[in-house]
């Protein structure tokens, strides 16, 4: 299944990371599964990152030109040698959603709950907003 991301955070105009292509081996049934599908994802990018030990790190003319949109242009260096865990990844990424960290929109529609079943289309549009910490204090 084919679906497009783009993860935006509140208070930017700018998208923290423009719309992407996502592939995923099944279609996920709830937001539960959506998220597991994601992050898994996103875990053998990086893991797969890391594996690449470049010697020389060059940036071609159409790279540069590439990365202009985003905002950062670089190397795509991983300086962390740790590989992460899977297990405690989705254990943050579904902790973040129940604590309103961020929201989830399919099709322009906020999805409300883990459990939500969901209906999903090849080239269907996901955003994920991620809302800042709010300093101060509580009383």
């Amino acid at each position: 299944m084919r679906l497009y991301v783009t993860v935006k955070s509140g208070g930017k105009r700018k998208p923290v990371l423009g719309r992407r292509e996502l592939i995923l081996a099944q279609t996920p049934g709830n937001l539960e599964e959506l998220i597991t599908a994601v992050v898994a994802t996103q875990m053998k990018e990086l893991t797969d990152k890391q594996g690449r030990g470049e010697l020389i790190h060059f940036l071609t003319g159409g790279a540069i030109n590439n990365q202009r949109g985003s905002g950062k242009t670089g190397f795509g260096t991983v300086y962390n040698d740790n590989l992460p865990e899977l297990g405690k990844a989705l254990e943050a990424a579904l902790l973040g959603f129940e604590d309103g960290l961020y929201k989830v929109f399919v099709r322009g529609e906020a999805c409300q709950r883990l459990q939500e079943p969901l209906v999903l289309n090849d080239g269907d549009e996901l955003v994920f907003i991620r809302f800042p910490m709010q300093a101060g204090s509580l009383w």
